[in-house]
């Protein structure tokens, strides 16, 4: 009889809201919200009412010294992930970071070393990753249902710039690290996590000095080749299509929530289990896929996923500077490596 996984939610906005409706479609036999925290003690308290949670800290260092929580889930906005990420390893809490996992390469490449030295679990929250229609793709693509993929594409974009968490850089705001990780993981996912042999992005910077668009051209061994694009300030196709030479894969729309997919013209549904209460995103009880790998992980003593790897985590880091680079975009936190 395994314990179930006790998990501390750390913020108290609208994704950690869906995650914790997420986790309550799993048996309570496996997954438990023990505490909440936010910076300010009301709107925990305000959190754990409407969720049921038993403990309200109006600190992330309480909720960090609480001995009752195996893993927390840190859902506070990027520029913050590096800071309390390492606050719970330091106390030996697993974590799972919402994307991105920080604000560039550096900082992930912190965290990673944090996990490594507290020996704890560390995972960025790709939830796409571990979506049914994901899976399905990997299967596929294993089995070469589509011969040797030559090219991906994905797309994901809306008219978001009213949104300040989106525009302003102090909040880690722009396109690419918000909504452009979800193509860049995809192609990753699809490439089994190789490096590109070439990066090439090209876009336009708001007067806030972020990214309002961007458009990335990445070359792989063997000429295989991807484009993402990513946008918050128009509505673009949000899908991903994978051609091989033997076929072809769509992921329709809602690419970084999937519930169809298209294999050579037949359409196949993956449903999302059913919510309780009102979620804020789309599709968010596909939340609970990522925390049903953390538990896996955890009762089997791993301290990383297979499936979003902190290799992947880097990676992804990596090629997100390089974009942002050769685009002109800047943050704070980049001046520090």
């Amino acid at each position: 009889m395994n314990m179930a996984t006790r998990w501390g939610i750390c913020s108290a906005g609208k994704i950690s809201h869906d995650f914790t409706v997420a986790l309550k479609t799993l048996s309570l036999e496996e997954h438990q919200v023990v505490a909440v925290a936010a910076r300010d003690i009301k709107s925990a308290q305000k959190f754990a009412e409407q969720h049921r949670i038993l403990k309200a800290y109006g600190s992330y260092e309480e909720l960090a010294r609480d001995p009752d929580i195996d893993a927390v889930y840190v859902g506070n906005i990027h520029p913050h992930h590096l800071r309390v990420g390492q606050l719970f390893m330091n106390s030996g809490k697993s974590v799972l970071i919402e994307k991105p996992l920080a604000m560039n390469a550096g900082e992930v490449n912190k965290l990673v070393a944090s996990a490594n030295k507290n020996k704890v679990f560390l995972m960025e929250a790709l939830w796409t990753r571990f979506f049914p229609v994901s899976v399905e793709i990997r299967k596929l693509l294993a089995r070469g249902e589509v011969g040797e993929v030559k090219m991906v594409r994905a797309d994901l974009g809306a008219p978001l710039t009213n949104i300040p968490r989106l525009i302003e850089k102090d909040l880690g705001g722009g396109a690419l690290l918000d909504i452009g990780v979800y193509c860049l993981q995809f192609v990753l996912m699809v490439y089994n996590g190789e490096r590109p042999e070439s990066i090439q992005a090209t876009g336009y910077t708001l007067d806030t000095g972020v990214d309002g668009h961007m458009i990335i051209v990445l070359k792989f061994s063997q000429n295989r080749m991807a484009v993402c694009t990513c946008s918050i300030s128009m509505n673009l196709t949000n899908d991903a299509v994978i051609i091989g030479t033997n076929g072809m894969m769509k992921v329709p729309d809602h690419m970084w929530c999937p519930t169809n997919l298209e294999v050579n013209g037949k359409v196949s549904q993956h449903p999302l289990p059913e919510p309780s209460i009102p979620l804020n995103f789309t599709n968010s009880t596909g939340l609970c896929y990522e925390a049903q790998e953390v538990r896996q992980c955890l009762l089997n003593g791993l301290k990383e996923s297979a499936v979003m790897s902190l290799a992947d985590s880097i990676l992804l880091a990596e090629i997100m500077d390089e974009a942002r680079r050769q685009v002109g975009v800047t943050y704070s936190q980049d001046e520090k490596h």
